[in-house]
């Protein structure tokens, strides 16, 4: 090898010594400035059972997240034999939009999704943390973790980040996944503290997120089909973009549609532009017919 010494730190010790499953916890053992926010995790003192991951990012001055870049609206909601999740486009910075083809409903591994609000960086390193922990857990363990696991995984990431969340820099996600054990779709929302719960039936997180639940308590039944909770989700997005100005709609001039992930016994899919913009172009239309969207049937109610 030309007489080239390895570094100490990837010396065949630190591979084989005796640890957990985690990635983190390797990574922050091995070399620590390679997390998310590294160079600050150096400075920022003990982190979450000692992995330094209370440094996901870098601390902000008290307005500093005000500025950069956010993720708004996504919702997610149980179908029959899996669960869908979607979310809009648009990124906002202040009152500025600061990306119109943001990407935040992602694949965390073959049975489950995350999509993320907040603060659009720290959400996405957070995000692909997360993967390659399941990915490495898998390869490790020869299985891949229960849905319980995962959402655990999830969490202690969140919590991590809880220094820069009181300083503004605020990431949360929301966690959907097809269970093995139940054959059921579960949804699981989160605090900046890692707190985590699960919702019933659907769920949204983001700017947007409190007209979008109301457009789903009014469209969603139980048992819907994958297709059906689909076009409820976009109408929900709909609605959300409709009151809420850091939420983007579909986008038919620039062919920008909304993210889409639907997860069941078969999978992780993800719809293509195609078809997601044919669900878009069904909401729009209607739209133009009636521009409050559709409306729940009343029951009769006798006294």
């Amino acid at each position: 090898m030309g007489g080239i010494e390895p570094q100490s730190r990837w010396q065949a010790s630190t591979f084989m010594a005796a640890g957990s499953s985690s990635f983190s916890d390797f990574l922050a053992a091995a070399a620590p400035e390679l997390l998310p926010g590294g160079a600050s995790a150096r400075f920022a003192g003990a982190g979450l059972n000692g992995t330094g991951l209370s440094g996901v990012v870098p601390a902000g001055g008290g307005g500093a997240g005000q500025e950069l870049p956010h993720g708004t609206t996504i919702v997610a909601a149980v179908c029959d034999g899996g669960v869908v999740m979607a979310g809009d486009r648009r990124a906002t910075a202040g009152n500025m939009i600061s990306q119109r083809d943001i990407e935040k409903v992602l694949r965390s591994d073959e049975f489950s999704c995350v999509g993320i609000a907040g603060v659009a960086g720290i959400g996405l390193e957070v995000v692909r943390l997360f993967q390659v922990e399941l990915e490495h857990y898998e390869k490790l363990e020869g299985r891949s973790l229960s849905l319980e696991g995962k959402v655990n995984r999830l969490a202690g990431l969140i919590r991590g980040n809880l220094g820069a969340a009181m300083q503004g820099l605020v990431a949360v996600p929301i966690f959907a996944g097809y269970d093995e054990e139940t054959e059921l779709g579960r949804i699981f929302s989160y605090d900046v503290t890692g707190g985590c719960y699960e919702e019933q039936r659907f769920a949204s997180i983001g700017s947007g997120s409190v007209f979008a639940r109301g457009a789903l308590k009014k469209l969603y039944r139980d048992g819907m089909s994958s297709e059906d909770v689909v076009l409820a989700c976009m109408q929900a997005l709909y609605d959300a973009a409709d009151d809420d100005s850091a939420t983007g709609g579909p986008d038919l001039t620039r062919q920008i549609y909304p993210v889409v992930a639907i997860v069941t016994a078969d999978g992780f899919q993800r719809l293509t532009d195609a078809d997601a913009g044919r669900y878009a172009q069904a909401v729009v239309t209607e739209r133009m017919r009636i521009p409050d969207g559709p409306s729940a049937p009343m029951e009769q109610i006798k006294p």
